[in-house]
């Protein structure tokens, strides 16, 4: 439509505006985008979160799987379009003057453009993380309390929303996303957080109650996805032209598609369900050392150590639905590594220590 287009072009003048005149800031701003990378919520904040607070650490995964199950309808309906290969083909350019945009590693994205994944992503558990240290604070009575509780209210909203205007920026930098996106994207990510707040009931979901949310989601997707298609509309029309258009075929990346996103979320809610109800996560986490600074600390520092050795497990990409299957089984070690299998490690070590002092 005309008025989509207005929007577009608008969009493509912010772009080339931040490529001119923020080229000092680069560095910066693909590390923002990589901040906001969803699947830095898995690796980084929830083997954080978990320990120090295991209501909140649960929260987070859901608030991450189901705002990116949320992203990936809102992409398939919206239809969003990403700038790096938008200017390639709209015809608003007289004499096929389109803008140049530069590009980077990061910005072949194949899935549609809006709302923006990174953007959701970041302010659902941004929220979380923010409204979870808060509800320490509210509990202050005493008036210098009151006040330090403001002041902290003040600073915690503050470096939210400077963190989230970064990671917009970032992502509208690198031209895989128009201004509306981002913008469409952190609300509906706080919207989504703002929703669990409300949700009590999954912090004690049994197991049965994880894989009924898993294939409720799964067959959505997938029947949504073939009814579609049934209909001559290809849910992927976006993965064609993101190789087509992208600078370098190597900034091509499977993980990026919008199925890929799917099985990844739905491999990690599992192993959560499956570690919550396990026997190791009963026995640690819920036995006399979890209470034990010394024993979270020991917890994070392995969980976090162990995660970042998942990185140097590479999926063979070669056959697509051996990818999906492999990265739905790496999704869901890495909580159930953190909450059941790590802790209970910690908690034998603990014990075996205790038994030699006594």
């Amino acid at each position: 439509s005309i008025k989509m287009d207005l929007l577009h072009s608008n969009g493509v003048l912010i772009i080339q505006h931040l490529q001119r005149d923020y080229r000092a800031y680069q560095d910066f701003l693909n590390f923002m985008s990589h901040v906001g990378d969803p699947r830095n919520i898995f690796s980084i904040y929830f083997p954080l979160w978990f320990q120090l607070n295991q209501v909140v650490g649960t929260k987070m995964i859901w608030v991450a799987v189901i705002g990116d199950w949320f992203n990936l309808i809102f992409k398939w309906i919206l239809f969003g379009h990403r700038p790096y290969w938008w200017v390639q083909e709209t015809m608003i350019y007289p004499n096929q003057s389109s803008p140049c945009l530069e590009q980077f590693p990061i910005t072949c994205e194949t899935g549609p453009g809006s709302p923006s994944g990174h953007a959701m992503g970041s302010s659902c558990v941004w929220y979380v993380m923010v409204t979870a240290a808060l509800s320490y604070t509210v509990r202050w009575k005493d008036k210098s309390a009151v006040t330090l509780h403001r002041l902290t209210w003040s600073f915690l909203w503050s470096i939210f929303w400077i963190i989230q205007i970064s990671v917009c920026i970032s992502r509208v930098f690198i031209a895989t996303h128009f201004p509306h996106q981002v913008i469409l994207g952190v609300f509906a990510g706080i919207l989504v957080a703002e929703a669990f707040e409300h949700t009590p009931a999954i912090q004690t979901a049994s197991l049965k109650m994880y894989i009924k949310t898993n294939l409720f989601l799964f067959i959505f997707a997938l029947g949504f996805y073939l009814v579609l298609k049934l209909i001559d509309i290809d849910l992927l029309w976006s993965v064609p032209k993101a190789k087509k258009w992208c600078a370098n075929p190597d900034w091509i990346n499977i993980d990026t598609t919008p199925f890929a996103g799917l099985v990844r979320n739905l491999g990690a809610l599992f192993g959560l369900g499956l570690g919550i109800n396990s026997e190791m996560f009963i026995m640690s986490c819920k036995g006399k050392n979890s209470c034990k600074p010394s024993f979270r600390i020991l917890c994070i520092a392995a969980s976090l150590a162990t995660l970042q050795l998942y990185n140097f497990v590479k999926i063979p990409t070669h056959t697509e639905y051996l990818f999906y299957i492999l990265s739905f089984c790496k999704s869901a070690a890495m909580p159930l590594t953190v909450v059941a299998l790590v802790p209970y490690c910690v908690h034998l070590l603990m014990r075996t220590t205790e038994k030699k002092l006594n």
